[in-house]
């Protein structure tokens, strides 16, 4: 167990705890939190915001003052809500912020109840930093094998086929809640805030083991909103790389499956095509457009291979994948799940 000062635990120590309290705001739970943490608001948006206007134009001292009545209030509520159920041995982790006032409150009053409560030091502000260090420390140690292919060569589903055969893999696109191109946004599903990718993506990277290969799918540095780690899009770029090839007729065949839904919305479609007009003439535009009003997915997803994704996939990779000239390559004319699964056979295979 790691040693702390009484009612004070360092980052290192989370995993020791029985339960994760995060007594920021909604607000700022939403955009990330520590991984199996629960919210419970010190202060909720907007008592926080009259609390920080308060502060600023009034005083200090008045800030103080109402913001101990609300976080009081709240906390009785939270006891008594949420924690009377807990025995005399439960071991909550507390933070807020930056390990003040907030946490504060609540560590005093649950160790005065008579748990072990501790504070974290430095609140989650610390623990982002821990975030990003660990991503700089972990990132190089991984042994990564980079998938590569052009658009529509199911190179996410291979990764969810070596990963039921227990494979190591890192789902990027599923972290980030993006397919990550132009027509990647999930519909219905908003993409995490950077912050909160980086979380997602630590709790995945700390279950890998380094002396194992771990598979990766080539993706640019920006999966839709996000943003891959530096230290990570530096090593899968230098990493080995293998390539799927498949015919244009089971690539087409296989976004007609995985991209069924851009057809349910054609508005949507064709604002996801405006979205193009910085590489596409308006003309080139036009012809996509009038096809997804005529819901032609088929020949619409066929002009984008032919005239939108496969130019910048010849142009990106040997650039900047430095594995990808001597990749090998896996030809294939099925992207169904059999024809998968006996891929990722082939390839953990070849790799062992």
């Amino acid at each position: 167990m790691t040693q702390h000062r009484q009612g004070q635990a360092g980052v290192t120590a989370i995993d020791e705890f029985d339960e994760i309290i995060d007594v920021r705001s909604p607000a700022e739970f939403a955009e990330d939190h520590i991984p199996g943490a629960i919210n419970c608001p010190a202060l909720d948006n907007a008592q926080r915001e009259r609390i920080g206007t308060i502060y600023k134009q009034v005083s200090p001292f008045e800030a103080r003052k109402l913001g101990a009545a609300m976080v009081a209030h709240n906390l009785a509520d939270a006891l008594t809500s949420n924690f009377l159920d807990r025995p005399r041995t439960w071991r909550p982790l507390i933070y807020c912020w930056r390990g003040g006032q907030r946490s504060g409150s609540f560590v005093t009053w649950f160790r005065l109840i008579g748990w072990d409560a501790c504070q974290l030091e430095g609140g989650y502000k610390r623990y982002r930093q821990h975030v990003v260090d660990e991503l700089v420390r972990l990132s190089p140690q991984l042994d990564l094998r980079v998938i590569c292919g052009a658009t529509g060569s199911a190179k996410t589903r291979l990764l969810e086929a070596l990963a039921a055969r227990g494979a190591q893999t890192i789902d990027l696109e599923a972290l980030a809640a993006h397919k990550g191109s132009v027509l990647g946004a999930r519909p219905g599903i908003a993409q995490p805030s950077q912050k909160q990718f980086e979380t997602r993506l630590l709790a995945a990277v700390r279950k890998l083991d380094p002396a194992r290969p771990t598979f990766v799918e080539a993706e640019s540095r920006k999966i839709g909103l996000v943003q891959i780690p530096e230290p990570l899009i530096a090593h899968m770029r230098a990493a080995p790389c293998l390539a799927i090839e498949a015919t244009r007729e089971a690539r087409i065949a296989f976004l007609l499956r995985d991209y069924a839904y851009l057809g349910d919305d054609v508005e949507a479609l064709k604002d996801k095509i405006g979205a193009m007009k910085a590489v596409q003439s308006n003309e080139t535009l036009a012809q996509w457009k009038a096809l997804a009003d005529a819901r032609d997915l088929t020949s619409l997803f066929g002009e984008f291979i032919d005239r939108h994704y496969d130019p910048l996939y010849q142009r990106s990779q040997n650039r900047n994948f430095a594995g990808f000239a001597d990749a090998p390559r896996y030809v294939t004319e099925d992207l169904s799940p059999l024809a998968l699964d006996a891929l990722a056979r082939q390839i953990l295979l070849e790799t062992a």
